[in-house]
């Protein structure tokens, strides 16, 4: 199992939280490596997700939902 963590836009702030935009995969659905997951939002600065890695995505937080960045949004078995 790997965490898709929320990526750290902000190097001044690394505790700064962000939004998850929007999904561009649906939850038990199959990614490939470095498959777009979603768009983030820090600040002005977006952003995409990549899987990290290839298998079953599950999802751990909403469209729109605040998120500490670091702090895992997706789990991938």
């Amino acid at each position: 199992m790997t965490d898709v963590l929320f990526p750290a836009l902000s190097k001044e702030a690394p505790d700064t939280e962000g939004v998850l935009s929007t999904w561009f995969v649906a939850d038990g659905s199959s990614v490939a490596a470095d498959q777009l997951l979603a768009e983030v939002q820090v600040d002005k600065v977006s952003a995409e997700l990549l899987a990290p890695v290839a298998g079953t995505v599950h999802l751990l937080v909403a469209e729109e939902a605040v998120v500490r960045q670091g702090s895992p949004v997706a789990r991938i078995d």
